[in-house]
């Protein structure tokens, strides 16, 4: 489990045979999980400059390899003793957003981001969402998309300062939107493929 709150940005070494190696000042223990970029990853191997984590197959299906290249947010995975801010990120990606749009107001950044529609119900006004492993708060969404507020704290210490349209961003979003949707859904097929037979047996059951 992660917060959303990035320990520091680190540098690709290389992508090779399924292993990414990074260079990074924060020393990880073989088998740490560590979010590089928001993606749950398990620290395989030790080096002098950093560490490496393997990529399995069902994230390269989803990730696409340009999020695990150039400079990346890390965040190992927290303590239970740890203080608990941002909110519970499983570092598990559900798509791929594209920025469309960056707006400058007085003190702050107006990112639009444009998701596949199927995402759009995980999305909620004022909940939480995570873009590339960083904590956020979604202000408002419409077709197509949604915007965020960036403050200029984020932009210093995070990648969003060197971001511009066209960007792919990894996207979690809110685990308790996905399981409240997921829990529906479910209620509704199981409501759709009862019997009449079935039905009885359950109201006679009472």
């Amino acid at each position: 489990m992660f917060t959303g709150l990035i320990r520091e940005t680190a540098e690709v070494h290389s992508y090779l045979n399924h292993h990414l190696r990074l260079k990074s000042d924060f020393r990880p223990k073989i088998g740490d999980s560590i979010a590089i970029n928001g993606v749950c990853l398990t620290v395989v191997a030790l080096h002098n400059d950093g560490f490496s984590v393997e990529v399995a197959d069902e994230t390269r299906r989803i990730v696409p390899p340009e999020k695990f290249q150039g400079t990346v947010h890390i965040e190992p995975a927290m303590q239970l003793s740890d203080r608990f801010e941002g909110h519970i990120v499983q570092g598990h990606i559900d798509t791929i957003g594209t920025i469309e749009r960056i707006v400058k107001g007085e003190n702050a950044y107006e990112f639009y981001i444009s998701v596949p529609a199927k995402t759009l119900a995980y999305i909620v006004p004022k909940g939480s969402i995570a873009i590339d492993g960083v904590s956020l708060t979604v202000n408002e969404v419409y077709e197509g998309g949604f915007r965020l507020t960036i403050i200029p704290q984020t932009m210093q210490e995070t990648l969003f300062g060197s971001y511009g349209v066209g960007d792919k961003v990894n996207i979690e979003t809110d685990l308790f939107a996905r399981y409240i949707a997921h829990i529906l859904a479910h209620k509704e097929r199981m409501k759709r493929s009862l019997s009449w037979e079935e039905i009885d047996a359950i109201s006679l059951s009472y």
